[in-house]
């Protein structure tokens, strides 16, 4: 997996439901650290852009309109992609203000990935769960964010409420 892809997951699965509950792993110290692994200042701000645009991007995946975006319109505004000419050739930098990089970053791995990987960033098909996949399947038909945990669950259910209905219908 690339960067980009992995930086993306990591903010829109950022605030998981662990036990019931949701967890934003953005706050406090926890977040400070996220905000470092991956480069970025740590700072309030910093973290705060990152929520917005968590936001933002789940609406729009989930709801594949442009509305949702309109929220981190000021975050992209802020930014520019300056040339380098390098020896190896034509690459592009993104300049923003420091606590707007990670931010930006993750916007830009968003439409990258739209980009490489039509339709096949998707919210995990657990309604109980709060998280995104990238569907790298060769179909294309991958559901869940992990087999070994929602997949497995959501087969478990389906198999028992076939069961039920199956045991409702029965004349012995």
């Amino acid at each position: 997996m690339e960067r980009d892809e992995e930086l993306l997951l990591a903010v829109l699965n950022s605030e998981p439901v662990i036990d019931g509950l949701v967890s934003d792993h953005l706050d406090g110290d926890p977040g400070e650290r996220f905000a470092h692994r991956w480069g970025g200042t740590g700072s309030d701000a910093e973290r705060e852009g990152l929520r917005r645009v968590r936001e933002a991007l789940r609406a729009a995946i989930r709801e594949s309109s442009a509305d949702p975006l309109s929220a981190v319109s000021d975050i992209v505004s802020t930014a520019v992609k300056v040339p380098q000419v390098t020896s190896e050739g034509l690459s592009w930098r993104l300049e923003a203000p420091a606590d707007f990089v990670l931010s930006m970053e993750t916007i830009a791995a968003w439409s990258s990935v739209l980009t490489r990987h039509p339709g096949r960033l998707r919210p995990c098909a657990n309604a109980e769960c709060n998280l995104f996949l990238i569907d790298r399947s060769r179909p294309g038909t991958a559901k869940w964010c992990s087999m070994a945990a929602c997949g497995n669950r959501m087969k478990a259910r389906a198999y028992a409420d076939r069961a039920r209905s199956q045991d409702g219908r029965r004349t012995d």
